[in-house]
């Protein structure tokens, strides 16, 4: 059975607890949160396990890029303990551009051999306590001698699941990690044709079985009296999404190429109303649920059988704070347990 779960990536920290607290009490599994240019996983997840007792608490995603592996370690130790066990690290390289310009990456090559290197490198840090950690590889150079007493972490295997959009990043997930995020614009015919073979030819090379590695999936969820006007959300969400000209063969694998093609287009004339019109409709169905409480009802299970958990997640591009809010509200009060 898919376990359910929500995103938060708008507002405050303040905005953030309580978005969580009405999760956890609304029955939801788990809540995560993400990063961006004025947000920050980390914290948020501290303040999402500190305003919480059951509800499991994940970053989706947290950069790997730009915190050495020993501050990541450290980060995620905490938030596992803060959260009595609950955590999830969530974690991401974003695009190339992201790395070098956001980050500081000067070497943005070979981001999915950066993640196979960096996730067994973290899980020797959390066993610090059983003696030195020593590595020297292509992207990390460690060497720590532990000159006092290091307790042992609450859990020395703290789940890890990694995002992964093109089949090598995805193979990722396969090789070291516990759980693969999936893009919120992935489809049936990508996870079938693109997804789960590179996970299976990741857990074949590091010789594990891909039914262990889980799939987390990212929903956008847009609820509105007028079906047209959660449709239209939604279908902006996407095309935010895909905007970007490394989506194209993404979505030409998918069976949208001549939709990528026309946001793209738009996207680069500025045109955000043009962007939402090259959404179709079968786009919206295989990436999104949007329409009334009973439309939006009768549509989730389609899309998150697809997942070992899913996560519904607030349209936010074009919207205004408060709209956001008023979805957010609306998604923990229509799928309450």
């Amino acid at each position: 059975m898919t376990t359910r779960g929500i995103t938060v990536l708008a507002g405050g920290l303040k905005e953030t607890q309580e978005i969580t607290r009405r999760a956890e009490a609304a029955g939801f599994d788990a809540a995560w949160s993400g990063e961006f240019l004025h947000r920050s996983a980390i914290v948020s997840v501290a303040a999402m396990a500190a305003t919480t007792t059951r509800i499991g608490v994940g970053t989706a995603i947290a950069y790997a890029v730009g915190r050495s592996p020993l501050v990541l370690a450290n980060d995620a130790r905490f938030l596992d303990e803060m959260s009595d066990g609950r955590l999830t690290l969530g974690l991401g390289t974003g695009t190339r551009r992201m790395m070098q310009g956001w980050h500081g990456v000067k070497d943005p090559d070979g981001p999915a051999t950066r993640m196979e290197e960096l996730i067994p490198l973290l899980r020797q840090l959390w066993r610090l306590h059983e003696g030195p950690v020593k590595h020297e590889g292509r992207f990390y150079s460690v060497d720590i001698t532990p000159t006092a007493d290091i307790q042992p972490p609450l859990r020395p295997a703290i789940p890890i699941y990694t995002a992964g959009v093109n089949a090598r990043m995805i193979e990722v997930a396969g090789r070291v990690s516990d759980g693969l995020i999936c893009h919120p614009t992935i489809t049936d015919r990508y996870l079938n044709d693109i997804a789960r073979p590179a996970i299976t030819r990741g857990a074949e090379k590091a010789d594990r079985s891909a039914e262990d590695i889980k799939l987390k999936g990212v929903i956008i969820c847009s609820i509105a009296d007028d079906t047209a006007t959660a449709r239209r959300e939604a279908a902006a969400q996407i095309a935010f999404y895909v905007a970007p000209k490394a989506y194209g063969p993404v979505m030409e694998a998918s069976g949208f190429g001549a939709e990528a093609t026309a946001i793209q287009a738009a996207f680069r004339a500025g045109d955000h109303q043009g962007m939402v019109d090259a959404v179709s409709d079968r786009m919206l169905e295989q990436m999104a649920v949007a329409g009334t409480v009973d439309e939006v009802r009768d549509a989730l299970p389609a899309l998150e059988k697809r997942y070992d958990h899913a996560a519904l997640y607030s349209p936010s591009f074009t919207l205004a704070p408060e709209r956001v809010a008023e979805n957010t509200e609306a998604i923990t009060e229509t799928f309450a347990r």
